[in-house]
């Protein structure tokens, strides 16, 4: 009996096709968390590709590889720096693709990953069930019991992903109505606004902080209305998915929030007010930043400022020309950023909350740290506090590296990168000015910002393995 070569490899590619479906649905599956950082890294990749494209580019040229990554890893990871100038760098086409990069990096990497593992695995196993729970609750990365007071249940899962979908169109599509009229206002043709509108709309939900036109908001820094609705935007993305559902199925019942909401609304409201009030009575008499306004405009642009060092990355005033305090001021709250779950960065409101409560729980001498008659968990406690010691190891072995290799001053190497690991987007205009090798390097600060630290944690650890004895006790002296 003869055989024909050309049939079985025919017969042998599908079989090779299945083997690597059959892995890919296996890693969505059983490493959801490593899945993601795949994710984010092909699609930091695909966007590289994009925007090197000569069609990309306002000249018809290529774009440095190292301006490249950096651009697609600050759209994916809706972070706003940039190492080139994006009004006159990009063509119609570049920026398009930067448009759409920031809605799909502002869906989020858990979220995201959930979607792509539920259309390649036809289903939500438990375990990708459970990781995309956590981007509302970071503990449920671990494998440790799930507690039903929690934020997102188990069966929420495909309705909070609907809510995600939903909620980024229809509020995307709200602030670009209520900004055409301005943009048209501020002489732009209607036809260029009805462009502008929607960018504008996506960097502001998805706290990326890109301007399409030259001048960014400086031509816009006296429409009040205009910039109060980018405010709005930014603080709808930078409360979180899982809070927008809770406002949205209990709007009426605050008693039926969830401990996490009422913590990221609460938290969010407290740093913006004192993130205003320090950089009013810091910059009120700065004559490079509110010196010569009058007293309505400087107490109007301190919010505005508080709002944006959240992770909302748009700027009228220099960066630059800010007070050293104030750069101290605008890392602190820069290092916290937004709600869980949302298209803010940093280490969360809610990880502060969690780590205030349990201070002043130790203060007051309490043997359970508690909150609005419910009781936090340890485990949480332990997991706010590795998330706090990680990004504080990211930010300063970044500033140590970039200082090194720019030879810069350190307060604004620290400005820049702890703006980019809080995805944020503000710069005193040191990250425009970076040689290659200091980009890579706040591009992996970046990345890292946003995957999370909590997700890069799982996606390292190969399996969870429980410990089935306990250790004699012994106290170390603390403090």
């Amino acid at each position: 009996m003869s055989t024909d070569p050309t049939g079985s490899i025919v017969r042998r590619v599908p079989s090779a096709l299945r083997s690597a479906w059959d892995r890919l649905r296996n890693l969505t599956t059983s490493s959801p968390a490593r899945f993601a950082v795949l994710v984010f890294g092909s699609l930091v990749l695909l966007f590289t590709a994009l925007l090197s494209l000569p069609a990309a580019n306002t000249d018809g040229r290529r774009l440095p590889l190292a301006d490249a990554l950096f651009t697609a890893v600050s759209t994916i990871c809706v972070t706003g720096l940039s190492t080139v100038d994006i009004a006159s760098t990009f063509s119609p086409f570049g920026k398009t693709v930067i448009f759409i990069g920031v809605n799909i990096g502002g869906m989020g990497v858990l979220t995201l990953a959930s979607i792509l593992g539920l259309v390649i695995s036809k289903r939500l196993g438990l375990r990708a069930k459970l990781i995309a729970a956590s981007d509302s609750n970071p503990l449920r990365t671990h494998g440790g019991p799930v507690n039903e007071g929690q934020t997102v249940r188990l069966g929420e899962v495909g309705t909070l992903l609907r809510t995600v979908a939903l909620s980024t169109l229809l509020i995307e599509a709200l602030v670009a109505l209520a900004l055409y009229p301005s943009l048209v206002f501020a002489g732009i043709s209607p036809l260029e606004a009805l462009w502008e509108a929607p960018f504008y709309a996506a960097m502001a939900f998805t706290n990326t902080g890109f301007t399409p036109n030259p001048g960014g908001l400086v031509p816009f820094a006296d429409d009040y209305f205009l910039l109060t609705v980018l405010m709005a935007g930014v603080f709808l993305g930078s409360i979180g998915f899982p809070v927008i559902y809770t406002l949205w199925k209990h709007y009426w019942h605050v008693r039926r929030w969830t401990l996490h909401a009422k913590l990221t609304l609460i938290t969010t409201t407290l740093l913006f007010v004192a993130g205003a009030a320090a950089f009013l009575i810091l910059e009120y008499n700065n004559p490079k930043t509110f010196g010569s306004m009058s007293a309505w405009d400087t107490t109007f642009q301190a919010f505005f400022l508080s709002a944006m060092t959240r992770s909302g990355g748009f700027s009228v005033v220099d960066i630059g020309g800010l007070h050293g305090s104030s750069l101290v001021v605008g890392s602190m709250l820069m290092f916290v950023g937004g709600g869980s779950a949302s298209t803010a960065g940093g280490i969360k409101v809610t990880t502060l909350a969690v780590l205030a409560l349990a201070v002043f729980s130790e203060a007051k001498g309490r043997q359970s740290v508690e909150s609005f008659g419910r009781r936090i968990p340890s485990d949480v406690q332990r997991v706010a506090l590795s998330v706090v010691a990680w990004g504080a190891t990211i930010c300063a072995l970044s500033t140590i590296t970039i200082a090194q290799i720019s030879q810069a001053d350190v307060s604004d190497v620290l400005f820049d990168v702890i703006s980019a690991f809080g995805t944020v987007g503000l710069s005193t205009g040191l990250t425009a000015e970076l040689t290659d090798p200091a980009v890579y390097v706040m591009a992996a600060t970046i990345f890292m910002g946003r995957i999370g630290t909590v997700t890069l944690a799982a996606a390292v650890a190969a399996t969870s393995r429980s410990q089935l004895y306990s250790l004699p006790v012994e106290r170390p002296i603390v403090g």
